[in-house]
């Protein structure tokens, strides 16, 4: 199995589902938790160095952390809803408290902070929603903290993929501190799919192949991307739904695309699937 892939697990005594840090993941930046909790559970962060985006994949809470509190926050209890989310930015230095008002399915994002904004809600009317490509490359993006909105590393977002279509497509990558064409930027995704015994397709590579690995992914599967060009594939039957998790030393969102595909991006290809 490939080391990029990080299976999914039932929930721990604290509903822990998946739990990337740079040290596990061998990088700098992202550190990426998955929550399963029942009503009225609750789990504690501890403060640290770190700024955080909570994001409710499904359910609704009750945030707290020193400086803010933001009761019964939720408006879908499944990501195929395909409604906004809710989510919470917490800055640096602050203890969190995650009470759950129904079974909710909790997104931990973090990366370092400098404590440059203060702790927020992330509201679905803050959240700008995009339909990006075209016939069989067609999806939809809410952008929950993209690089125009306040933070001081993180970059989420969450992107649905309809059965037969591609995503992070054309292939892309963002793995070089080279602006103003491309930034570093590492990356994870956690996967969902409808039905929930489906699976997708990931691949994450190189252009000198150094890097090479096609993964089957399945429900609630994260996928971390050190570098390189990672496009998915859903499969017939299946929809597909990610959280996307970015940051690096510079907070913009620049990359490149890979050459030999980017013709999927031009007139000739959407007038094709009209």
């Amino acid at each position: 199995m490939s080391k990029l892939l990080s299976k999914y697990h039932a929930p721990d005594q604290q509903g822990n589902t998946q739990n990337i840090t740079p040290e596990s993941a061998g990088w700098g930046y992202v550190g990426f938790q998955a929550f399963e909790l029942e009503s009225g559970q609750s789990i504690d962060l501890p403060a640290s160095d770190n700024e955080v985006c909570l994001v409710l994949v499904g359910g609704f809470a009750t945030v707290t952390t020193p400086s803010a509190t933001f009761e019964n926050i939720g408006d879908r209890m499944s990501p195929f809803e395909r409604k906004k989310p809710y989510a919470v930015y917490v800055a640096k230095g602050e203890a969190i408290k995650v009470v759950a008002n129904t079974e909710l399915e909790l997104a931990v994002c973090t990366a370092p902070g400098q404590g440059n904004f203060p702790t927020r809600l992330i509201a679905p009317d803050n959240i700008d929603a995009e339909q990006r490509g075209a016939g069989n490359n067609k999806r939809f993006v809410h952008n929950i903290l993209p690089d125009y909105k306040e933070a001081d590393s993180l970059l989420v977002v969450e992107v649905y993929t309809d059965e037969g279509c591609t995503s992070s497509y054309p292939s892309h990558k963002h793995d070089q501190d080279a602006e103003p064409s491309e930034t570093y930027l590492e990356e994870t995704y956690y996967h969902r799919l409808n039905p929930a015994q489906g699976f997708c397709m990931q691949r994450v590579y190189t252009d000198d192949r150094s890097l090479d690995e096609c993964m089957a992914v399945y429900d609630r599967d994260v996928v971390q991307v050190p570098k390189g060009y990672h496009p998915v594939a859903t499969i017939a039957g299946y929809d597909s739904y990610y959280l996307n998790v970015m940051a690096g030393p510079t907070r913009k969102w620049l990359f490149t695309w890979e050459d030999d595909h980017q013709w999927i991006n031009e007139e000739q290809y959407a007038r094709k699937h009209q």
